[in-house]
């Protein structure tokens, strides 16, 4: 699969270009036009911060096609490219389309320590290929040297890849808090590495 973006950083469009008989799983809902011949089938719903998506895969026929992928929100779509050997965390509901490549870890050890065993609001995905992201803005890199620390807003985080550090704690240890939307929390990350943000947050996010 190849990714071509085109309208970003503020209302990006994505196309994936797949060889013959390629299959991709997409969100549905965001799938804008397609060569003739894609099949799509539907996977079902799926929750995702700030509400909920249709999923399936798309295949391409025997002389390959196209698909353009337009999120629902405005923002950026970005392809995070996996070399096979290293995974990364995602914030939930941000993935727009995964290769067959790319596989989901649910019962990755880091981030159930670092929720607690609960559904937090991030996800892990190991493979190679590109994974498609739709952020809520353009997106920033953070590259920490060894050693180094920042600390960020759940909010606004992207993704981060496992040769990272990361820490969740309590703005306020007396407020409320909660692992499946961030609220009440701080992620400090410490390097080396390069963490990945979004420059604005959904509107649904912030209610």
């Amino acid at each position: 699969m190849q990714v071509h973006t085109r309208h970003t950083p503020s209302f990006g469009v994505a196309r994936l270009t797949l060889a013959p008989g390629e299959a991709v799983q997409a969100d549905s809902e965001a799938m804008l036009a397609c060569s003739f011949g894609i099949k799509e089938s539907r996977q079902g719903r799926v929750s995702a911060r700030g509400g909920g998506r249709t999923v399936a895969v798309f295949t391409a026929p025997a002389e390959g096609g196209w698909i353009d992928l337009a999120p629902s929100h405005a923002g950026d779509v970005y392809p995070l490219e996996f070399n096979g050997r290293a995974g990364w965390s995602i914030a939930r509901g941000t993935v727009l389309a995964r290769p067959a490549g790319i596989r989901t870890d649910p019962q990755w050890p880091a981030l159930r320590a670092l929720f607690g065993g609960d559904s937090g609001f991030l996800e892990h995905y190991s493979g190679s290929g590109s994974l498609l992201l739709a952020c809520a803005g353009p997106v920033d890199a953070f590259t920490l040297d060894s050693a180094e620390v920042i600390t960020v807003s759940p909010r606004f985080l992207l993704a981060y890849p496992d040769a990272v550090q990361c820490r969740l704690r309590a703005v306020d240890p007396s407020g409320p808090q909660s692992v499946r939307t961030g609220e009440g929390l701080m992620l400090d990350f410490a390097g080396p590495g390069t963490v990945l943000v979004q420059a604005r947050t959904r509107v649904a996010d912030r209610q």
